[in-house]
Order: C-alpha cells, then sequence, then structure tokens
C-alpha cells in the first residue's frame, strides 16, 4: 500500500472493527443518524478550529509521506477531518455496545 494512503486505511479500519458492535450488538448509533450528526458537529468544530490555529502558528505540522495532498480551509489536510469523524464514530459504537451489554446483564 502506498504511504500516503495508510492514515486513510487505518481510520476505514478503526470504523469497520467497530461495525459488529452496531450489527451484532445492537449499538444504533448508525441507526441514528441525526443524533450522531449532533454529536459529531460541535465535535468536529472544535477540533478544525484548534488545528487551524495550530497549523497557522507553527505549532502543528504533517508529515507529507502519509498524506494524499488533499487540504481544506486554514491548510488542514483532509486526513483530519478524517480522523475527527471516524474516531468519535468508533467511540461512541463502542460505549452504546457497552452500555447495551451492561443494561442486558442487569436484566437477567
Amino acid at each position: 500500500m502506498a504511504d500516503e494512503y495508510q492514515y486513510l486505511a487505518l481510520m476505514a479500519a478503526c470504523l469497520v472493527l467497530t461495525l459488529p458492535l452496531e450489527l451484532v450488538l445492537g449499538a444504533r448509533v448508525w441507526r441514528r443518524p441525526r443524533r450522531l450528526v449532533f454529536a459529531l458537529v460541535p465535535t468536529v468544530a472544535v477540533f478544525f478550529a484548534w488545528d487551524v490555529l495550530a497549523i497557522a502558528r507553527h505549532h502543528w505540522t504533517f508529515n507529507h509521506r502519509y498524506l494524499v495532498g488533499l487540504s481544506l480551509p486554514g491548510n488542514v489536510p483532509i486526513e483530519e477531518l478524517v480522523f475527527f469523524v471516524a474516531i468519535p464514530i468508533c467511540g461512541l459504537v463502542t460505549l452504546e455496545a457497552v452500555r447495551t451489554l451492561l443494561r442486558g446483564r442487569h436484566r437477567a
């Protein structure tokens, strides 16, 4: 695999590996898209702004070897946006799966 796709592949793998939590354990994160968007928007907005500021001040840099070359406003690589979306989704799916399991355990 080309180096510039490794990071995006890792983010895809995180999403794919947590998908069984949605399908098998019934985490119900993907099945409630409106709720998911409301959870993601503030997170993405805050961290995107943080990155723009950090990049502008030269506090934050990226290894171009692992970037596909697409940048968003503020010189933020597309990989950062993918990270800001993928990792919170994985976290939410995991949280909801654990909650589902714990609810089932208390009913027994």
